[in-house]
């Protein structure tokens, strides 16, 4: 059966480094990331005339649904041609919301295929660490105002999703686990 898989968390937990590599684990997986629309996000910052803030009032009503909705269509075109499909995106709110979930399962059966999420589980004081390290612009906002970002997060794994998969992501030791258990998840 078709998989359309979701890589999930907050921002800086790991998701593109483990989505990058259970897609090459795979072995020919279609590997989308929703990053890769953030070109077209700025552009509407310029046009609106707004700041660059991701955590803005303006990007939440303007920009964040479309960026999934974008992502999300590329996903189910690429079902068409390949059996499996990764998303790289963190899908926070959507994923802990059931009647979201329902009508995405229900669109991906026309299409014969299920639905896999995965959680990359890092502790907040890791997060941290990476989103200076990474060192990127869509970041400056975060890590300017750190106590009320971090405060906005929901770092807990969502609870309505039954064979949720959790990818421990803290430590080299987690990430060696958490690869060799998902790849036998998804592929059985």
């Amino acid at each position: 059966m078709k998989k359309l898989i979701l890589v999930t968390s907050p921002p800086a937990c790991g998701k593109t480094f483990i989505s990058k590599q259970v897609a090459k684990a795979l072995h020919n997986c279609v590997y989308l990331d929703k990053d890769t629309l953030i070109v077209l996000s700025k552009q509407i910052f310029v046009v609106g005339g707004a700041e660059y803030n991701r955590s803005s009032d303006f990007f939440q009503k303007n920009i964040r649904d479309y960026e999934y909705y974008c992502i999300l269509d590329l996903a189910f075109e690429a079902l068409d041609y390949n059996d499996t499909v990764l998303i790289n995106a963190p899908f926070t709110e959507e994923i802990r919301d059931d009647e979201y979930l329902a009508n995405l399962r229900a669109k991906l059966a026309e299409k014969d295929a299920e639905l896999f999420v995965i959680w990359v589980n890092t502790r907040k004081d890791v997060c941290h660490e990476r989103m200076i390290k990474r060192a990127s612009d869509r970041d400056t906002w975060k890590l300017e105002h750190w106590d009320e970002y971090i405060n906005s997060q929901n770092f807990n794994p969502p609870t309505n999703i039954k064979d949720l998969f959790i990818f421990e992501n803290s430590s080299e030791e987690e990430y060696k686990e958490s690869i060799e258990r998902v790849v036998k998840a998804v592929r059985g």
